[in-house]
């Protein structure tokens, strides 16, 4: 009898020690570590403005890949940044500087997204179009966008590209970044998102205080409107490429607090 029920406690420990082993293994299933990240360049640039991010991020053992969205159309820029996606293994962060912004909002939608980080950026509700959000309040006095040329594309005016887009960098470096831009199709300020990725993912929001294209308040706006964590960085529209180590810090940050 005594050995009947000796073995029927050590049967309840062993079952105890089996959920307590299945119950650990979900949790850190359900927490898995967020490794792959996803850089998504804006209008006037291209993926190259990353490098001193991605060599942060690399050297901490994240996965970083740069996208290649092209700023021909709203829909090519988005289909770039879901193939980078298909490429990866595990859930991602999505990065998105100024019309990125816009570019992750839709993008972010995938279910490999585990969440989105802001930089300087656009950040549209559901339907709502980037000139809409440009015309909600008063433009920076410094931005140098210009009208759409005649073949349907904007640039960024190479006499305020340096005081207006990238003031905390060298004037040669700005110089190379003023006549090596991307302009952006036209269309992208008029297309909109059926769903806003950040009403369902965690996001973070790095505002450039000293921001001469898109306003401080703006971004602070808009990153308020998304829930989003805030930082806030000194430096121009291209505070990422100014400030990579602060850039960076915030990106790691969302890695650790996103989870799939």
């Amino acid at each position: 009898m005594k050995n009947l029920k000796q073995a029927a406690v050590n049967a309840v420990k062993i079952s105890m020690a089996v959920l307590l082993i299945i119950t650990t293994t979900a949790a850190f299933a359900q927490k898995k570590e967020v490794k792959n990240v996803v850089l998504v360049h804006g209008a006037f640039a291209d993926g190259s403005g990353w490098e001193g991010v991605y060599s942060i991020l690399k050297k901490k053992g994240y996965n970083v890949s740069v996208a290649a969205n092209p700023n021909t159309s709203f829909a090519d820029d988005v289909a770039a940044v879901k193939r980078a996606l298909d490429q990866l293994d595990g859930p991602a962060i999505l990065v998105g500087h100024s019309y990125g912004g816009a570019i992750i909002t839709e993008a972010g939608n995938s279910d490999k997204v585990a969440g989105l980080v802001y930089i300087s950026a656009f950040v549209p509700d559901s339907n709502e179009t980037l000139i809409s959000l440009l015309q909600s309040g008063p433009p920076a006095p410094n931005s140098g966008i210009l009208p759409p040329s005649k073949d349907g594309f904007v640039w960024y005016d190479k006499a305020k590209f340096h005081s207006g887009f990238c003031a905390d960098l060298p004037k040669q470096k700005a110089e190379f970044m003023a006549d090596s831009q991307v302009p952006c199709s036209a269309s992208v300020f008029g297309a909109s998102i059926p769903n806003a990725a950040w009403k369902t993912k965690p996001s973070w929001y790095i505002v450039a205080t000293e921001d001469q294209t898109i306003p401080p308040d703006a971004e602070r706006f808009m990153a308020k409107r998304a829930n989003a964590k805030v930082t806030e960085i000194k430096g121009s529209h291209v505070v990422f490429i100014s400030q990579p180590k602060l850039t960076a810090d915030v990106i790691i940050a969302a890695a650790a607090g996103s989870s799939k």
